[in-house]
Parts: C-alpha cells; structure tokens; sequence
C-alpha cells in the first residue's frame, strides 16, 4: 500500500510538473485566448445576469476599468447601442448607464489584469514550489518505510 501511495503521489507529482511547464510555455497563448474570450464576453454582454456579464462586470468595477483595451470597445457592442456604457465603467458609483465617455473608466481591463497575474505569479510560483517539495519529501518517506518494512519482514517471524 506505501508503494502503491508513493507511486499516486509521484503521479501527481508528475501532472504538477508538466501543467506547470506548459502553462509556462504557452503563457502568451492563455494571454491572447483571455483577451478574446473578454473581447467576446464584452460582444455579448447583456444586463439579465448571465455569469459572462457578471464577471464583465466585477472586473470593471474592481479594477476600475472599461473595455478589453480601452472604453471604445463598448462602441460596437448591442448593449452600447441601446444603453449605453454599463454602470461598472463608471468612475462615480452612482451614474446612470450613459453615452459620455468622460465618466467612464479610460483604461482597458485587459492590460489591468495581466499587470495583477504577473505581478502575483512570484507568490504562485513559490507555493508551488513549497507543495512540491512537500510531495517529493512524502514519495521519499513513503519508500523508505516501504523498504524498511520489507526488509524487516523475515526478523519478525
């Protein structure tokens, strides 16, 4: 069973290692496929509270931004066209959906967020890093009790 542990930790252990190197590797694919699916998220947004909208719009009111590069990506969206900018671009908590881009957030959300995810990645890479050396001290300790328990197996008798 201690072999049969070590090996599921290892494995583990394994799938860590390669979605870690390749989350690495492709970091600038996750980047563009991020700023589509936002640009996306922003084409369909709509006011009935869909999660898509929901999270459009915590990121706008969190961060203090509007659009995926800036407050003109709103300009071709259906939302804009009947409503205006929506009350998560607005630098005032309590203005009205409206067309005055002078109220509204200036700054992209796009350039907000990878500013904040790169900024963290030290501290993810670093608990990464402690959960690693944690496992592979668990797969070491785990053989060695698997081995001394073998090798006493025949002194007990």
């Amino acid at each position: 069973m201690l072999k049969l542990y070590a090996m599921f930790l290892t494995l583990i252990f394994l799938v860590e290692l390669v979605a870690a190197i390749v989350g690495f590797v492709f970091r600038h694919e996750i980047k563009n496929s991020f700023k589509k699916n936002y640009e996306k998220a922003l084409k369909q947004y709509n006011a009935t509270g869909d999660y898509r909208s929901n999270a459009v719009d915590k990121i706008q009111s969190t961060l203090h931004c509007c659009g995926a590069t800036n407050f003109r990506d709103w300009n071709v969206t259906n939302y804009y066209i009947e409503k205006g900018f929506p009350k998560s671009c607005c630098k005032v908590e309590d203005c009205s959906p409206q067309r005055d881009a002078d109220k509204v957030n200036n700054e992209g959300c796009f350039i907000k967020v990878m500013t904040i995810i790169e900024s963290e990645m030290g501290v993810v890479a670093g608990i990464s890093f402690g959960v690693a050396c944690f496992q592979l001290i668990g797969i070491f300790l785990a053989y060695c009790l698997s081995r001394a328990i073998t090798n006493n197996q025949y002194e007990i008798v």
